[in-house]
This record gives structure tokens, sequence and C-alpha cells, in this order.
């Protein structure tokens, strides 16, 4: 949306175009104060901030898609906000949480993730200006997006990345004193993130109309177990959604296999 401009010609904005770019900011404050839990010891708070920033995260893109206040700024400020979310947050609740016993390799592979997911970002804005200078001007179009993300996205592999929390707090195993095998995982998450492995992307989803009740009582349940059994709901979409991982190594594979032959 165009800025109007006063008599004197200052320009103004309607005041919902702000509301996007509000969202990324309680998004960013959530990672931020995450880390603060971090340090105080209470892994649980900041791991549910976490979860909170990619909640707030999915929908921000969402109302400035809606209310087309879309802007360069807001993507750049979105980016900026997701590498404090759902990078440095998450690498130092990982590092505090499991893998300060692990002397030296544990950061080492810290670093690996938190470096990875700047990668990823500067790889998604670099895609995402190349389709806007892609757009046809003239019927105000963008091309349409992808049905599937390049690589695991930020604050997916953020979630990845929280699994030995959401299981320990779940109660199913406690992976405080694993040794090396948080680290290796954490660094693993990262490669996921800059791979070039095809991943499951939202908006390629489609529900058949008559099956809406159906997601709907879906939908509710969900929300039951995130009220009743956070951690273990947690612990099995990450479980799932790393299915789907292997499902697309799987399917790459297969293809180019395909393709040789």
């Amino acid at each position: 949306m165009k800025p109007d401009r006063r008599p004197g010609g200052a320009e103004t904005l309607p005041v919902l175009n702000l509301v996007p770019n509000l969202l990324t900011i309680i998004g960013l404050c959530a990672g931020l104060t995450a880390i603060r839990f971090v340090l105080e010891g209470r892994a649980d708070v900041a791991a549910a901030l976490i979860v909170f920033a990619a909640v707030i995260d999915g929908l921000d893109g969402l109302v400035a898609r809606r209310l087309r206040a879309t802007s360069s700024f807001g993507g750049e400020l979105d980016s900026l906000s997701d590498f404090v979310c759902f990078g440095v947050a998450p690498g130092i609740l990982l590092y505090h949480f499991a893998l300060t016993g692990v002397p030296g390799l544990g950061w080492t592979f810290v670093l690996i993730f938190v470096i990875s997911t700047c990668l990823r970002l500067a790889r998604f804005n670099v895609a995402r200006t190349g389709a806007e200078g892609a757009a046809t001007p003239a019927a105000g179009k963008t091309p349409p997006a992808r049905p599937h993300f390049v690589g695991v996205p930020a604050p997916a592999g953020a979630m990845l990345a929280l699994l030995p929390v959401f299981v320990t707090e779940a109660g199913v195993a406690d992976l405080r004193d694993a040794g090396l095998a948080p680290a290796v995982y954490l660094a693993l998450v990262g490669l996921a993130m800059v791979s070039r492995l095809p991943t499951l992307s939202p908006k390629a989803l489609r529900i058949p109309r008559d099956r809406t009740r159906w997601a709907l009582v879906g939908m509710a349940l969900l929300i039951g177990l995130m009220i009743t059994r956070f951690w273990l709901l947690m612990a099995g979409l990450c479980l799932i959604y790393a299915l789907t991982l292997v499902w697309a190594c799987v399917a790459a594979y297969r293809g180019r296999r395909t393709r040789r032959g």
C-alpha cells in the first residue's frame, strides 16, 4: 500500500500497516527473553518462548499479505528477528541444557547450527529479492510461490533443535547427559537448513472442501493437547516433521536415479 501525503508534504501510513512489524517485534522480544531465561536456568520457559516466537513468525507474514502491507523494511526486520529467535536463542538454550558437559566440541556444534541459520536466512533473502524483482508491474502480481521450501526453514529448524528439550520436559527420556549425541544432532539440523532438500511448505497444503470440518476437529485436538500435553505434542510434531524430511531425502534420491537412468 502506497503512503498518503499530507498537505504539507509529509507521508502518512495507515496504522494497520504497522501491525505486521509490531508482530515481528513481539516475536523478537520473545526470543530475547528466552535467552534471559536460559541464563536463569529456566529451559522450559525459554523453549516455550521460542515456540511462541515461531507462531508469531508465521502470523506476521500472513497478516502483512492480508493487509497488503509487505515492505522491504518488514522483510529485513523479520529476517533479523528470525536469526535471534531461531538461531541464537535455540543455540544458547541447547548449549546450557545439554552441551556444557561436552568441553569444546559442544560449543563448536552450536556455532555450526547458528551459522547455518544465518546462511539459510541469507539465502532466503536473496531468493525473496529475486522473486520481487521478477514481479510483473503491469499486473501488479508476483510469481506463484514454490510448492516447497529449499532446505529446512529457520523456524522449523529451531523446533527440531529443541527436540531434546521437548523430550526431556515431556518425561520421555532425560537427554541432558546424553554426551555428544545432542551436539551431533544439533549440527545435523543446521546442515539440513542449508541443504537443497525440498521440504514441506504450508502454502502448498490444500484441504478438500468437504473435509473442512475434520480439519477443524483436528485443530481442536491440537489445541487441547497444547494445553494439557504441550511438551509431548511438540516432541510428536518434531518427529512427524523429521519423517517428512526422511521421505524428502528418499524422493530426491529416487529422482536423481531416475534422471541418470
